[in-house]
């Protein structure tokens, strides 16, 4: 398999790494953690003009048709910079459940609005006792005339504070079905919750909220799980950004901070720690890159290998980056006032979104890939 990137994917990476570095210094991410919206909606329709919004989304609903690895180039600068706005949230979250769970129809209804930056969307997946497993939920529906009513909650709906559309999953009497509920309907109650790095989520409470199914009743369970890689090589991918941004933020610190009247950087010891974080983030990159590849794949079994593979690198080689550079950076690095806390938060919701190590260790270990002969 050729990883190396393409004419079109270096200039989609070239014009973020110039976008982030003018438009969304890491002091912007403290700034807008303490607003009610937790990003700035400016910015998001300017990612929508400038296309990144409809990167990874079909062109029958405005966009490029592209894959998860263009997306990924994105979100690996987005993550050098903590950029806030709701990429992961309203493009591979909620924007890959309608593209791959809706009809045509209903994919131009909901997608073309967010592809332009005009509307955000979330997914409304996890419940109190899902513990990772989308099919584990309590959520019905019920069919009452052309519209349905469903009662349930769901938890750590990222982006769904200021979404303007949510889907949501229930269960139906064919199965987990997936349904648009409109931000401000009847019955619907959202509540704002802060997560470990201080963005947004919210928890939503549905007490008969009238909902539209979305694609066929019952054929949900494929499609979040696809989705629910998706959205796991995507964090990986911006995990890769974090770490980075602490590697080369570390080193700088261990050539310019002195102790004993010596820039503590010639000291062998910290320099084979600096050169252990290169390593990991080199490890992370490449299975970042590979997880997000596999994420076209027909065969789920080759993508959740990829992505389970990936994901317990960035539970051990990512955490490992953030953490020697935060001890490397000796007392300030714990205090909020430095940027590298910010990262350090940023790779710990990373590492639990979407599955823990744990999770996809005992994932990669039931799967027929690894299986095979024993």
């Amino acid at each position: 398999m050729d990883l190396s990137l393409t004419e079109d994917q270096k200039m989609i990476r070239e014009t973020a790494a110039t976008f982030v570095k003018k438009e969304s210094p890491v002091e912007r991410s403290r700034k807008l953690r303490d607003t009610d919206l937790g990003h700035d909606a400016a910015v998001y329709r300017q990612m929508g003009e400038l296309g990144w919004l409809g990167l990874p989304l079909p062109e029958h609903v405005g966009g490029f048709g592209g894959s998860m690895v263009d997306a990924a180039i994105l979100l690996e600068e987005f993550g050098k910079t903590l950029v806030p706005e709701p990429y992961l949230a309203s493009v591979v979250l909620g924007g890959m459940a309608v593209a791959h769970g809706a009809s045509t129809a209903q994919q131009q209804e909901l997608l073309g609005p967010m592809v332009e930056g005009d509307s955000v969307l979330a997914l409304g997946w996890a419940e109190r006792g899902s513990r990772y497993d989308a099919s584990a939920i309590e959520a019905r529906a019920e069919k009452r005339g052309d519209a349905w009513s469903i009662t349930g909650e769901k938890v750590w709906v990222l982006g769904g504070h200021a979404a303007d559309h949510l889907v949501v999953s229930a269960k139906t009497g064919a199965g987990v079905s997936l349904f648009h509920v409109a931000a401000g309907a009847k019955g619907l109650d959202v509540t704002t919750v802060k997560t470990m790095d201080g963005r947004k989520a919210a928890t939503l409470r549905l007490e008969g909220a009238e909902g539209a199914l979305l694609g066929d009743e019952g054929a949900a369970g494929p499609v979040l799980d696809h989705v629910l890689d998706k959205a796991a090589a995507a964090a990986c991918a911006e995990g890769v950004g974090v770490a980075n941004a602490v590697l080369w933020m570390t080193v700088e610190y261990l050539k310019t901070r002195k102790q004993f009247g010596v820039p503590i950087g010639i000291f062998q010891a910290l320099q084979h720690r600096a050169v252990d974080m290169f390593v990991q983030t080199e490890l992370l990159k490449g299975t970042s890159i590979l997880a997000n590849a596999k994420c076209e794949s027909t065969d789920p079994v080759e993508r959740a290998q990829a992505v389970s593979a990936a994901k317990a690198q960035l539970s051990t080689g990512g955490f490992f980056v953030v953490a020697q550079g935060t001890q490397l950076h000796g007392g300030v690095g714990v205090t909020d006032e430095h940027d590298i806390s910010l990262y350090f938060k940023r790779m710990r919701a990373l590492m639990a979104l979407f599955g823990d190590e744990e999770h996809h260790v005992a994932r990669y270990m039931t799967l027929p890939s690894f299986t095979e002969g024993i």
